[in-house]
């Protein structure tokens, strides 16, 4: 079998969140979500059933592939469409129960940053964020001083007076950033806010809205495809097809991925694609004694084993009463890819023998990760052939 062994430091919870925050405390909470575009025959669901909960304090981001649903998630959640089925509860208010004056309302209490800067071109990067500052009632004594804090701190210092023409893509970028940061709002909703950024410029925004977290509470939700910052996440939430597939904790991701490439069949995977997988994997814990693969039934799932111990059992009869133990694992080593990969029954039988943490990957992420990555599927095949 696999010899390739490490090590995971595993936390008793799960890889979803850790920390429940009570209902009544929610920044955002989000319940049966559904939406649809066009009307009569051309009506299209977009987004189906989905549920989000995201509390005080918390950065998420979210990710999937175009299309998913993504944007239109955060637009619901940010009052900018109205919302047609379920509960949407965004900083107190159901938003399904609003009038016109209490969505706007809640706009006003929120910071956008979207992909397109939507700047005044007829005025000066401070006055956009002054702009900003007058609509949420500031008192004009402190608007220079917080406006040429903000703006210094994103690498415009020098460029405080010019107007949008005069800057880089990226520049309008990062005022669109600090016009959206300035009232520091309690909820923060971000449309792909680095895209048009370089790293360094991508990394300065993200540690502001970092430092938002942990200093001033605020939550922020933000919609990204860059995997220089999901390292600054809380939690990562993935969409396709208008469902939210998954909601994991990054630091477990991330734990996941160190974990995952001390193996030989990851160690050539690059990070976006380990993350990737890391993202799908779903933790399991076995008491000693459960069989987690029954011999002679149809692969589904593909299994690396975070900690303990399982034995493999061969039948030695065609009704599996008389089983003969060939071999066993243990940390970091990995099974189930066979069936998978020959769409053959299993060939033995997994039983732990001892409490067991492992991480599976269903039979439909599996086949993805292949796809993706002839690295991984060379190195799985090579395995599965002596096995």
């Amino acid at each position: 079998m696999n010899d390739n062994t490490a090590t995971l430091d595993t936390p008793a919870t799960s890889a979803t969140r850790s920390v429940i925050t009570p209902t009544s405390e929610l920044v955002v909470n989000v319940q049966g979500l559904n939406h649809y575009f066009g009307e009569g025959e051309n009506r299209k669901q977009v987004l189906f059933n989905n549920n989000l909960q995201v509390g005080p304090g918390e950065l998420v981001i979210m990710t999937g592939p175009s299309g998913s649903g993504k944007t239109t998630l955060l637009t619901l959640i940010g009052a900018l469409r109205s919302t047609q089925e379920g509960s949407n509860q965004v900083l107190g208010s159901e938003l399904r129960d609003l009038s016109a004056k209490g969505l706007n309302e809640v706009r006003r209490r929120i910071g956008f940053i979207f992909q397109m800067h939507n700047l005044f071109d007829s005025l000066t990067a401070f006055e956009n964020v002054k702009m900003s500052m007058e609509l949420h009632g500031a008192k004009p004594r402190d608007m220079r001083r917080e406006i040429i804090k903000i703006l210094s701190r994103l690498g415009l210092g020098e460029r405080i007076y010019y107007k949008p023409r005069q800057l880089s893509g990226g520049q309008r970028q990062r005022v669109a950033v600090a016009r959206a940061l300035v009232n520091r709002p309690k909820l923060i909703l971000a449309d792909e806010p680095t895209a048009a950024l370089d790293k360094k410029s991508s990394r300065d925004v993200v540690d502001m809205l970092k430092h938002l977290t942990r200093e001033e509470h605020a939550t922020i939700l933000m919609v990204t495809h860059d995997s220089r910052i999901l390292d600054v996440a809380d939690r990562i939430v993935n969409m396709v097809d208008g469902h939210i597939e998954s909601d994991v904790s990054v630091n477990e991701s991330l734990r996941l991925c160190e974990f995952l490439k001390k193996s030989s069949v990851f160690a050539n995977l690059s990070p976006n694609e380990l993350m990737h997988i890391a993202e799908k994997m779903k933790r399991e814990t076995h008491p000693a004694g459960t069989r987690v693969i029954r011999q002679g039934d149809q692969g589904d799932k593909f299994y690396v084993i975070a900690t303990g111990k399982v034995d493999v059992h061969i039948n030695l009869d065609p009704e599996g009463r008389q089983t003969k133990w060939v071999d066993d694992m243990s940390d970091g080593q990995f099974f189930g890819e066979k069936a998978l990969l020959t769409g053959d029954p299993r060939n033995a039988s997994i039983i732990t023998a001892e409490d067991s943490v492992l991480y599976s990957l269903g039979k439909d992420d599996f086949h993805a990760a292949l796809s993706a990555s002839d690295s991984f599927q060379d190195q799985l095949r090579k395995v599965a052939m002596v096995r």
